[in-house]
Order: C-alpha cells, then structure tokens, then sequence
C-alpha cells in the first residue's frame, strides 16, 4: 500500500504534529508526514520535525506583510515541491484564504478543541467551563472558507471535572486531539484516488 504524503502546518510547539509523524511510521498507516511548515519563525515544532527526519521549513508572515495572498503561494509552492497530497492543520494559528481552501479542496483537515459547532475560534476550554458544560473534546474537520465551519469528520468527548481550569482540560482534550487526528486522517487517506 502506498503512504499518502502529508504536510503538516503549525503555529507553535507541534505536538499534533509530533503524533502525526509518529502514527504516520506504521507500516499499516495510510499517510507518512513529508513537510511541516510554520508560518512563525523558529516555532519549537520546526525542529520537533527535524529532530524526526521530516522537513520543515518556516514561511514567516510577517516577511510578506499584508500580502495574505503571495504569503499563501509560497506556502502552496512548498507543499507541490514535496509532491504532497494531504494537508493537515495542527495548532496553526492563521485563517486561511478562500484561495489556499480552494486549492486544497478534499486534502485539508484541521483538528479543533472543542466539540464543533460549539466554541469556534479561541479560548475552546475557558468558554465549556463558563457554560457549565459537563463535556468538551475535539473535532476533526474539513476545512472550508469558514473559521472552524467544514464537514466533521470525527469527534471525542471529554468530561469536564468539577475542578477543572482552562489548563487543565486543555492537558486532557490534546491528548484526545492525538488519537484522534491520525485515525481520521488514516481514514481520510484511504478513501483518496
């Protein structure tokens, strides 16, 4: 069976990431993770990458200003250079163009800590607290032009404790968050022409 090639992008530390490339080693899993890049220059996840034999590359924003559009070529140019066929977001911290979400249309997944459509966007674990909500999780979803709107691919719930912080539920709900991602891209990838 032929591994699909797989960019990971992220913002930060990586630890989706680092899961990914980890599950991605298994002679049974449907993808390997080729590329990682980081729109942050000298994200600690860069050199996690590294450390495991992937690529990675930083394509900082800020070098493109304002310019969202030349910003998010450069980014397709690298993912085409490394021959990728999937894309997965991991902790990356951009909303993307309608531009880059066409292009990838099918082949780009993000995972989400929350338990979609509740909490879109930022503070997931702060907003399930103050809701009195007794579970959160997290979603795998397609991405789509809008923020944390695409088709949900796979969820896991976890309970909110009584004593539960943000900090505390976000410890819980990551490591949902890596079993969870490479199951659905495994399955995701399978069902690739």
């Amino acid at each position: 069976m032929r591994k699909r090639r797989v960019a990971v992008l992220i913002s930060g530390a990586g630890s989706n990431m680092a899961a990914l490339i980890d599950a991605g080693l298994a002679p049974e899993a449907a993808f390997e993770v080729v590329l990682v890049v980081s729109n942050i220059k000298g994200a600690g996840g860069l050199a996690v990458a590294e450390a495991k034999g992937v690529a990675a590359v930083a394509i900082p924003h800020v070098a493109f200003a304002k310019d969202r559009a030349a910003h998010e070529q450069a980014i397709d140019a690298a993912l085409k250079a490394h021959d990728v066929e999937m894309v997965a977001l991991a902790g990356y911290m951009r909303v993307l163009t309608p531009w880059l979400v066409g292009a990838w249309r099918g082949r780009m997944l993000n995972i989400h800590p929350s338990l979609l459509p509740l909490y879109p966007g930022l503070d997931t674990h702060a907003r399930a607290i103050a809701a009195g909500d007794a579970e959160a999780g997290c979603t795998v979803h397609g991405v789509t032009e809008g923020v944390d709107e695409g088709p949900i691919l796979g969820q896991v719930r976890v309970p909110v404790l009584p004593d539960d912080t943000p900090s505390s539920l976000a410890e819980r709900v990551k490591t949902a968050e890596h079993q969870l991602y490479s199951r659905v891209l495994h399955a995701v990838c399978n069902t690739l022409d």
